[in-house]
C-alpha cells in the first residue's frame, strides 16, 4: 500500500509540473524568407536557462519552459547571439522572429 501511494504522489507531481509548464512557439524569418534549419534558440526564465533547440528546415521552433512570465530568448545565427524578451504562457506564446542586420550586427524583433 505504500509503494502504491508513493507512485501515486509521484504521478500527481509531474502531471501538476506539466501542468504549469509554458512554451514559446513560432517561426524565425530574414529579409522576408525562413531562415532554414539549424538556428539555435535558447531560453533564460528568471535565472533558470533552457538548452537551445534548433530550428527545422522551414524556420520553425518550440522551446518547452517551467516558468511563465518574462523570458528572454536568444538566438545562435552567423556567429552572432541577439536577442528578444517575450513572455511564456499556460497556453503557450507564440512569437514570430525577424532577424535584421545593420552594420553587419544582427537584432531580432517581433513580427
Amino acid at each position: 500500500m505504500r509503494r502504491f501511494r508513493s507512485c501515486l504522489a509521484a504521478l500527481a507531481v509531474c502531471a501538476s509540473t506539466a501542468a504549469l509548464a509554458g512554451e514559446i512557439y513560432g517561426t524565425v524569418t530574414e529579409g522576408g524568407k525562413s531562415v532554414g534549419e539549424g538556428v539555435g534558440i535558447g531560453a533564460k526564465c528568471g535565472e533558470k536557462g533552457y538548452p537551445a533547440v534548433q530550428t527545422d528546415k522551414s524556420g520553425t521552433y518550440h522551446v518547452v519552459v517551467a516558468e511563465n512570465g518574462k523570458c528572454t530568448l536568444t538566438l545562435s545565427y552567423k556567429g552572432q547571439s541577439p536577442s528578444i524578451e517575450v513572455a511564456s504562457y499556460d497556453e503557450g506564446a507564440q512569437v514570430d522572429l525577424v532577424l535584421e542586420v545593420k552594420d553587419s550586427k544582427y537584432s531580432v524583433r517581433r513580427k
